[in-house]
């Protein structure tokens, strides 16, 4: 089992597989499975300052398709819901707000605790995909790009950002 994992850690190493790390590890996170992507972006930005810009983008796209695949989770949650009591789900107050704020309520998808399952309820409640994956990108970008740049600012180093 430790040389399972041994293999593991050295095939996700940082130095070797960067951008595929970041993409990875933005995934996932972005599922309901509680993990954070910051550090493996702040981690590969220290060692190539010049992948800062990639990494960001890189780290959004995995981040957008991980909320992508939430969305299709609440979405087929839902149907399945139906089937089996036959009937739509009561909808309490802060599902009616979202309802009202619509897809642009997904800008909000960066935030920790509340933004995985955003994207579920979301597609819970059937808004439009892609309208809510823009949302969603535009949102994730600004929380890597700002994050990422914080990060650099703390703990400066030779990171260039440009």
């Amino acid at each position: 089992m430790e040389a399972w994992l041994q293999s593991l850690l050295a095939a996700l190493a940082l130095p070797k597989y960067g951008l595929s790390t970041v993409f990875v590890v933005s995934l996932v996170s972005a599922t309901l499975l509680p993990m954070g992507s910051e550090p493996a972006v702040f981690g590969l930005v220290k060692l190539n300052p010049d992948l800062f810009w990639l990494a960001v983008i890189t780290a959004t796209a995995g981040n957008t398709i991980g909320g992508a695949i939430s969305w299709w989770m609440g979405y087929g949650a839902e149907r399945a819901y139906e089937k089996i009591k036959h009937r739509k789900p009561h909808e309490v107050k802060a599902l009616q707000m979202l309802h009202r704020l619509g897809p642009k309520a997904l800008l909000f998808s960066w935030l920790p605790l509340v933004g995985d399952p955003l994207c579920a309820i979301a597609g819970w409640l059937r808004m439009p995909f892609w309208p809510c994956t823009g949302y969603m990108a535009i949102g994730k970008f600004a929380r890597y790009a700002v994050m990422t740049a914080a990060l650099v600012w703390v703990f400066p180093g030779q990171v260039a950002v440009g």
